[in-house]
């Protein structure tokens, strides 16, 4: 994969302001990408990695198993000397890793260096390597190396860049921002030009002299303005309004014992009315039994 053999890539200053588009080094950027070569790279990056600390147990480190679980003849069932041979629940575990593995992978010094080309050519194929003239923080501060990807137009990918040697003021702006990586240029592994979505390279790193320019001031940043929070209530307010809806339920409830007792005369009208009728008819009667006595 060699059809594109010169490359040039986007240039800004140390704080973000765009500038000339900038020619990369023929040497390195050739337009070579070999794929084995960054396989067995990155494979061998993520292997060395590893700690090889897994480790089990084999049965004479388990605790427990001392004595035979029963008695050799007898009983029907199969012999058994312990409890914790490998077959047995909580037993220990026959062939297991014990610590002293190894992982690591070494590559020939020639595949490492053709690997770590390729990943730059194939950054470059992908217009995905911008050139910074020069980073020159007097402090670190997160703020500076925030503004300086927003202003580049990468927010929210994976960023690496990459120093002229070690600037310990880049690497601290740089390293409480989870999607930024910072490291010396010369230490850039194939793994890391791959992890990242965008490299940011210093111009002196890879043989470039820019002149500096004059900076432009970045567009001030508009915050949404906050709904204003409601004040909470005092507690002579709160008192008053306890003091409202205990007199709205006690007047609720008069209301309803109101409506009930003038519910239940008519009711109790009405009962008294049909028992008039009854006592009147029984009268005569008790008057007609009085005159046959007197007979």
């Amino acid at each position: 994969m060699a059809d594109q053999t010169s490359f040039d890539a986007a240039a800004f200053t140390g704080l973000g302001t765009a500038r000339e588009r900038v020619a990369l080094p023929a040497e390195t950027f050739d337009g070579t990408v070999n794929m084995p070569a960054m396989h067995l790279a990155v494979k061998a990056y993520l292997a060395n990695q590893r700690q090889g600390t897994a480790y089990t147990k084999t049965r004479g480190l388990v605790i427990g198993g001392n004595a035979k679980p029963w008695k050799q003849k007898g009983t029907g069932r199969a012999r058994q000397g312990s409890t914790r041979a490998p077959h047995w629940p909580g037993g220990g575990t026959v062939f297991g890793p014990h610590g002293d593995r190894n992982y690591h992978e070494s590559l020939p010094k020639k595949v490492k260096q053709l690997a770590r080309k390729s990943a730059l050519n194939a950054r470059a194929r992908e217009a995905a390597i911008a050139v910074i003239d020069a980073f020159n923080d007097s402090a670190p501060r997160t703020k500076t190396m925030q503004s300086l990807i927003e202003r580049v137009g990468l927010s929210g990918q994976k960023v690496l860049v990459l120093t002229d040697g070690n600037k310990p003021n880049v690497h601290l702006s740089g390293r409480n921002l989870p999607r930024v990586l910072v490291m010396p240029f010369k230490d850039a592994s194939t793994y890391h030009i791959l992890w990242s979505d965008t490299v940011l390279i210093e111009a002196p790193a890879i043989g470039h002299t820019l002149a500096p320019i004059a900076e432009k001031a970045p567009a001030p940043v508009v915050k949404k303005a906050r709904p204003a929070k409601a004040e909470k209530p005092t507690k002579a307010a709160k008192a008053a309004s306890k003091a409202a809806t205990k007199e709205a339920t006690k007047a609720a409830t008069k209301a309803r014992t109101a409506t009930k007792t003038a519910a239940a005369k008519p009711a109790a009208k009405k009962v008294a009315a049909k028992a008039a009728p009854k006592a009147t008819e029984k009268k005569p009667a008790a008057k007609k039994s009085a005159k046959k006595k007197g007979d």
